[in-house]
């Protein structure tokens, strides 16, 4: 097939895009051309690379008139963030493209109330990021039972794995955490650290997508979430990361009034925004469907992000790590 990549040279496309080619698929991608991709692969000198602002284009509207003189059998949207931009792209691609596949965000759940957290079970979202997420993923869905266009919609957790910084053991990307870790210096958890987080691959995520393409009539009209299988807790997280360095962590429960004294407010929202959801979610939909099979356990993803970062001197550490 032939399959535009929208965003292709970001987290997921990294590797989604070199999976494609090596699949036999005739690929190109639209970026604004301002990366490259995470890692270099040598399936990347048969992709076609278009360079385009999609925001200044949405604004014109002329993207999806872009996308359709690309002449895609299927349109992988990587970057879809508001329901106008979805709304446009598809009224546009209408009639011209076969099958749409969004990345949407596990963060369309709101904060759990039983788990794992399943497709048909989550919470409402909140805050602008998912509850856009969960619009687009709505209205996509509305959208395949019309029948003019197969639609899928992908779910990721937080996408981790080398070459970009992991959300962290107290749910921010702050990178003092890693030398506090690596040290035995004392890391301040907000509450009782029991919080929980859905990190993914993104080579996983890429899998997910490929499977999406290829099995489009078990994909149709269908939203999965794509998470390792595990979710790592804040204390669970910490403890696993202090052993990277050969310690136990020490861990300071504090309210989160001082937790945010102490981080400033920007880390603090931050590590709020992921812990108060506190998400473990099943795959098993995507497994069944799909035949979706994360290579990668939360803790592995998380020690690939942090390995990498290590050895390439962007994080200070006290010690070298012992895996």
């Amino acid at each position: 097939m032939r399959i535009l990549v929208i965003g292709g040279s970001g987290h997921i496309g990294t590797f989604l895009v070199p999976r494609l080619v090596r699949a036999g698929h005739d690929v190109v991608t639209i970026s604004r051309g301002t990366r490259l991709p995470y890692a270099d692969a040598p399936e990347w000198r048969q992709v076609e690379q278009v360079v385009a602002d999609r925001e200044q284009e949405d604004r014109d509207g002329t993207f999806a008139e872009r996308v359709v003189r690309l002449r895609p059998d299927v349109v992988i949207d990587l970057v879809c963030f508001t329901l106008e931009s979805a709304d446009q792209l598809v009224a546009g691609i209408r009639g011209h493209v076969a099958h749409l596949v969004n990345c949407g965000s596990v963060w369309r759940a709101g904060p759990s109330r039983v788990l794992p957290v399943t497709e048909q079970d989550s919470a409402p979202p909140f805050g602008e990021y998912g509850v856009e997420k969960d619009r687009i993923a709505r209205m996509l869905k509305a959208v395949d039972a019309d029948g003019e266009l197969v639609t899928t919609s992908l779910h990721p957790g937080h996408i981790s794995g080398p070459g970009w910084v992991p959300i962290g053991p107290i749910g921010n990307l702050d990178l003092g955490v890693w030398q506090a870790l690596s040290s035995g210096g004392t890391v301040l958890v907000p509450g009782l650290g029991a919080e929980s987080m859905v990190h993914v691959h993104a080579d996983d995520v890429a899998q997910a997508f490929q499977l999406a393409v290829e099995h489009r009539e078990a994909a149709a009209g269908e939203d999965f979430f794509v998470t390792a299988r595990d979710a790592l807790t804040v204390r669970g997280y910490a403890t696993l990361g202090a052993s990277w360095f050969g310690l136990e962590p020490v861990l300071e429960h504090v309210s989160w009034e001082r937790f945010r004294d102490e981080l400033g407010a920007d880390a603090a929202d931050t590590s709020w925004e992921h812990l108060v959801r506190s998400h473990a979610v099943s795959v098993d939909k995507a497994a069944r469907l799909l035949g979706y099979a994360p290579r990668y356990t939360a803790g592995e993803t998380v020690l690939e992000a942090v390995r990498w970062l290590v050895e390439h001197d962007e994080v200070a550490v006290a010690r070298p790590m012992t895996v």
